[in-house]
């Protein structure tokens, strides 16, 4: 971070020990104050006020096409419009989603938005410290790096069901939740759902707190009610144990 901004550690009254049983037990566990208030503040400050999003859609492979703001400006409001209703009719029957985005390893890696504040973040989260505390609470060896994306639901944005396999690499799926106020009503819950569709566990959009989960696991996010009074705001990826990406720690 730069100025006056706090440093970038988690917080050192958490002791993974403490959370390790709970994971172990259901694969699942959130940790409330990750960080410390001030941090907390600064990090949700940064994602309300600072970060030019970009529309993220799935496409009809499930795959997702990043519209950034060139790209809107080219295609023009009809074909956005129709490229998030198709996303909409497709999570009916299968995996679509529609949300807000910033990729934060390709934007650091790329050199987008030189000196951003977020690049800082994305090298923290890769450092001996965070991978060192994630394995301690999982149980698991050899996470190589984390990777992330800050996102921003929006009313009517969605995570429709799936299981983040990936090829392997994915161990263990992450939130950390910025949404500093959020009622149930509002939606937005991460889902976890059983063979038989009936949904496990929900957890509310929350504030200061990560939660981890094994994957592949059977999860959603549900979608934001059109009278949600705040942006459901977070950052999130995996635990992989594929080669480790070089980020740069100033963006």
């Amino acid at each position: 971070m730069t100025g006056s901004a706090p440093v970038l550690r988690l917080n050192p009254a958490l002791d993974p020990a403490a959370f390790a049983p709970a994971y172990a037990r259901d694969g699942v566990v959130r940790i409330p104050d990750l960080f410390e208030p001030r941090l907390a503040d600064n990090l949700a400050t940064l994602l309300e006020k600072t970060v030019t999003w970009d529309v993220i859609v799935s496409d009809e492979t499930g795959k997702a096409e990043v519209l950034d703001r060139a790209r809107r400006a080219a295609l023009g409001a009809e074909a956005v419009t129709a490229r998030l209703t198709a996303a909409a009719l497709r999570a009916r029957e299968g995996f679509a989603y529609v949300y807000l985005g910033y990729p934060m390893i390709s934007a650091a890696l790329e050199g987008r938005d030189p000196g951003h504040p977020l690049h800082a973040l994305t090298a923290f989260l890769n450092t001996p410290e965070v991978i060192a505390f994630g394995e301690a609470v999982t149980g698991e060896t050899g996470i190589t790096k984390i990777d992330s994306q800050a996102t921003l639901y929006r009313p009517g944005d969605f995570l429709s069901l799936h299981d983040d396999t990936g090829v392997g690499e994915r161990r263990v799926a992450y939130t950390i939740g910025l949404s500093r106020r959020w009622r149930p009503d509002w939606g937005g819950q991460l889902l976890f759902h059983d063979e038989a569709g009936d949904i496990e566990a929900g957890f509310l959009p929350g504030f200061n707190v990560l939660t981890l989960f094994k994957v592949p696991r059977r999860h959603s996010v549900a979608p934001v009610a059109a009278y949600a009074g705040g942006p459901r705001l977070s950052v999130t990826g995996w635990l992989r144990d594929d080669p480790p990406y070089i980020v740069p720690e100033g963006g």
